[in-house]
């Protein structure tokens, strides 16, 4: 009895939340627009009446795909990379650490050239990032105090100021 009431109070409440969504936004009203954006919910329902538009909504809170897919940059929606990338660069970072502090004291190496990519420094300006993670070494490395988040918020910081760099850096 108690498992019948629970399931008819859930059921209840779930068709008045959508019958909300439904009143709360209608043709013609200011906040109608094109929809719930991306996710999985946006590939299947395409139309941009007010149906589609609750029945994608609700399949992407149902199933968090919209989320998903912002973070991965799929299912129509767009991250513009740069959180994966950032990602990618703090995951190399930590597992390279040793190695990148070296290189960059040597202003180059295979490690060094890795984390530029990674960072979305083009081919062609990577020796102007290796001199200038070489020259400003001491800033970016603090011997003792210096995690790989450190160094690569202060890499960020020296890239956005840097002349050449400043248009590849992803701390905007």
């Amino acid at each position: 009895m108690m498992k019948r009431l629970l399931v008819l109070t859930l059921a209840t409440a779930f068709v008045w939340g959508q019958a909300g969504t439904i009143l709360a936004v209608t043709p013609g009203s200011s906040s109608y627009g094109d929809g719930p954006g991306c996710g999985l919910g946006a590939q299947i329902f395409h139309e941009k009446n007010i149906l589609h538009q609750v029945l994608a909504a609700t399949t992407n809170g149902s199933f968090g795909t919209q989320t998903f897919g912002i973070t991965t940059g799929t299912l129509g929606c767009s991250n513009n990379g740069k959180f994966v990338s950032i990602e990618h660069a703090t995951m190399f970072a930590n597992l390279n650490f040793d190695n990148l502090s070296q290189e960059m004291a040597q202003g180059g190496g295979e490690h060094l050239a890795s984390l530029a990519t990674l960072m979305g420094v083009p081919a062609e300006q990577q020796p102007a990032f290796f001199a200038m993670t070489q020259e400003k070494y001491a800033a970016l490395i603090q011997s003792g105090e210096t995690t790989p988040a450190a160094m690569l918020k202060a890499l960020h910081e020296t890239m956005a100021v840097h002349p050449v760099l400043a248009k590849v850096s992803l701390a905007r």
